[in-house]
């Protein structure tokens, strides 16, 4: 698999093009990096390919908050301006005075 260059980048918020939730993206795994039993869980007429890049988010909907991983070819820039409520993205970022989010430490682990 040939890896390609991530149109998001760490720090930005998305949504997900299909379904209503959103995130600020806290990892890229340059191809897809998850297991084959995640992978197979996708129905196959909605199973993204797996030569793109993937992204963790620190996500959340109008019901919760959770760590997501999603492809590439599913996520949109989220240009609401709204903070992201997760309680871990204020663990890891600070929210710049233009609502960007800036890694605030080292590595996530």
């Amino acid at each position: 698999m040939e890896a390609r260059s991530a149109k998001f980048r760490i720090g930005q918020v998305v949504k997900h093009r299909i379904y209503p939730f959103r995130g600020v993206i806290f990892d890229v795994d340059p191809v897809f990096s998850n297991t084959e039993e995640w992978w197979m869980a996708i129905p196959e007429a909605m199973r993204p390919s797996k030569d793109q890049p993937f992204y963790h988010l620190f996500a959340e909907n109008e019901e919760a908050e959770y760590v997501a991983y999603v492809s590439e070819q599913n996520l949109v820039d989220d240009d609401s301006g709204e903070p992201v409520r997760h309680p871990r993205a204020k663990e890891f970022f600070r929210r710049d005075r233009k609502g960007r989010y800036k890694l605030d430490r080292g590595e996530l682990n």
